[in-house]
């Protein structure tokens, strides 16, 4: 153990603290000062029978001391005013990122399990919450690597994924209302996000399921390690793994990308253990980057997330409609999980993009009475578009082909709105995981010799 102290204690008492510890069975290594002179006056650290490491960042001296020591956890034997709930979180974050259990006198964060199973190049996409666009990112993502040749495969991982891992080749076969309906009066969950990956971003998709979220991203339940094994079969030469709301895989991945969305609470994305995310990630993609929100809230962010870890590239993007059939000439009626401040937009959009007459929108996609009532009222339309997420099979769906309607689904196409190509930084990001799976296998292989 590395233990965290303060100067608002007097050394006696933190002394018999490690008394207490060591006599448990517990190994002290070392000591960090996080800050606080009224207890220790002119002794500094000398009443100490440990090493003491400092540093003017608290977070820099506990990695001083994690690089120094190799400790197996990380204890907190502070308080507040030295460290309050902001400050334990961010030293949450610091610790979880490292792969070391961080704990105190009445709470413990374990470090989420990630297992060096993948057997090609790997990207995890994971979000920092629901509905922030983590699976039409990573369908994109999917698209852009195929178009660069790097013949990638995607195992995603939902709330209403099968019992068993499941292949769906999105590269093979089609996938239209007829064939997820049929699906869906089978028992299964058809707008689940491997349906939803196989349809948008037609590469070899791997179905699993998880149950339950930790503050670190840890699902309680998973079978994504089954998963990886039928991927690491599959004639695929690049793994994609993605996370489920802000749920992540249990996958060690040769890089991350994690998206979070402007229509979040700041707090959600660099509060809390959100930091624990950024500081694991090599790309941000910041959603939902709309002219409303305002460019003093996202320069904030993006700067709140560059202090977290000045490594990171930060792309702002926008989500815009993309039937995956044409609607042009045609009465539309779109249904959507997007909220209705963006109703103006998404119909402008399809009005003036894709030539469609849009006669309603449906911002209920998630809302199965409201999104029924709302198809069974709106004004007579030619073709149901639908995003393929909640209720777009089992009343979306059903209710279009009851009605005798064409039912189109639609994608979310990520934009950039900072002039920087997505597409390119999605690329750079798949070639630096091609270079870190050939070290990492070079060094299993010394390692053997």
């Amino acid at each position: 153990m590395v233990a965290l102290i303060d100067g608002e204690h007097y050394p006696p008492v933190v002394n018999e603290a490690l008394e207490e510890l060591t006599d448990a069975g517990e190994e002290i290594a070392a000591l960090v000062f996080l800050g606080g002179t009224e207890k220790i006056m002119e002794k500094k650290h000398s009443e100490y029978d440990y090493p003491v490491v400092t540093a003017a960042d608290p977070i820099k001296a506990i990695y001083q001391a994690i690089d120094c020591y190799a400790p197996q956890g990380i204890l907190d034997l502070s308080d507040e005013p030295i460290v309050g709930y902001k400050e334990r979180f961010r030293i949450a974050s610091a610790v979880l990122a490292r792969g070391i259990d961080y704990s105190g006198a009445d709470f413990q964060f374990r470090s989420p399990d990630f297992y060096d199973v993948a057997e090609k190049p790997s990207l995890g996409i994971v979000g920092t919450g629901k509905r922030v666009g983590k699976t039409a990112v990573s369908a994109y993502a999917c698209r852009e690597l195929k178009k660069a040749g790097f013949n990638p495969g995607v195992v995603a991982m939902g709330r209403g994924g099968p019992p068993e891992p499941e292949v769906i080749r999105g590269d093979q076969i089609e996938i239209d209302a007829d064939y997820l309906f049929d699906q869906a009066k089978k028992g299964r969950h058809a707008a689940s996000d491997h349906f939803e990956d196989a349809l948008m971003s037609r590469v070899p998709t791997v179905g699993c399921r998880r149950c339950g979220g930790g503050m670190a991203g840890q699902a309680f339940v998973s079978n994504v390690l089954a998963g990886a094994d039928v991927m690491n079969g599959l004639d695929v030469d690049f793994a994609v793994f993605e996370g489920s709301g802000a749920a992540m895989p249990p996958i060690k991945t040769d890089t991350r990308l994690t998206v979070a969305g402007m229509n979040q609470p700041q707090e959600y994305v660099i509060g809390y253990l959100g930091p624990f995310r950024i500081l694991t990630s090599d790309v941000v993609v910041l959603t939902n980057c709309e002219a409303s929100v305002g460019a003093a809230a996202m320069d904030e962010l993006i700067a709140g997330i560059s202090s977290i870890n000045p490594d990171v590239s930060v792309f702002k993007t926008v989500f815009r409609p993309e039937p995956l059939q044409d609607v042009s000439g045609r009465k539309v009626f779109f249904a959507t999980t997007a909220p209705p401040s963006a109703g103006d937009v998404l119909r402008d959009f399809l009005e003036s993009d894709k030539g469609a007459e849009v006669v309603g929108i449906s911002h209920n996609l998630a809302d199965r009475p409201k999104l029924r009532q709302d198809i069974e009222t709106a004004d007579d339309f030619d073709i149901l578009l639908t995003e393929l997420k909640a209720a777009a099979v089992d009343v979306a769906t059903a209710l279009g082909l009851e009605m005798r309607k064409q039912v189109i689904y639609c994608d979310n196409i990520p934009i950039s709105v900072d002039g920087r190509s997505l597409a390119a930084g999605v690329v750079d990001l798949a070639s630096k995981s091609v270079a870190r799976f050939k070290e990492r296998q070079n060094g299993k292989e010394a390692r053997a010799n």
